[in-house]
């Protein structure tokens, strides 16, 4: 009886042991534990940001107005009226009052005309007025920002590299696996 029960035992204690082993095995032959940090150089990106800004200002615009106007008569009727008065005036006798009169008139007419022309083709051709113009321009604005961070550990007596999201601080935590060599 005592063999059968050290036997059983015996059997129960490989089959827990086998056991044991192979669940470890299901896992994975690895364990976690920690490293120590010995370097970490950020990862540095430069970036620009753009804003629009709207500029505007008030500017003096010249332009011309069209040229076909309403021609007006009564420049050359009131030189007229007013060089046949004159040339009346000055003729001497009854024949020359006459030349004198029709001379003044379209004399009169010539020059009403020419100042009536240059008033409204001079003074109402060119015109000016207040406008107010626009332009966008872009404010630029230059920054930095870390994008991750080139770290340096050692576990065990080796060295090893790695980049991190985020900064580790003074030790990492690592997955060390364990294989057995044939």
């Amino acid at each position: 009886m005592k063999k059968i029960i050290a036997a059983s035992l015996i059997s129960l204690g490989l089959f827990s042991g086998m056991a044991e082993a192979d669940s470890r095995n299901k896992k994975g032959n690895h364990h976690r534990d920690f490293a120590k940090v010995t370097h970490v150089q950020p990862i540095v990106v430069q970036s620009e940001r753009r804003t629009p800004r709207r500029e505007c200002w008030d500017e003096e615009v010249r332009y011309e107005t069209p040229r076909h106007q309403r021609k007006s008569y009564t420049g050359p009727i009131l030189g007229g009226i007013i060089g046949g008065a004159i040339g009346n005036e000055l003729g001497a006798g009854q024949d020359n009052k006459k030349v004198g009169a029709v001379v003044g008139a379209v004399l009169g007419a010539s020059i009403g005309n020419d100042i009536s022309y240059n008033r409204t083709h001079r003074e109402s051709r060119v015109q000016y007025r207040t406008e107010t113009r626009c332009n966008v321009e872009h404010d630029v604005e230059y920054y930095e920002r870390v994008t991750g961070y080139n770290v340096t550990y050692r576990y065990n007596g080796r060295t090893y590299h790695t980049r991190m999201d985020n900064h580790p601080g003074k030790r990492v935590k690592v997955r060390v696996n364990v294989v057995p060599v044939s």
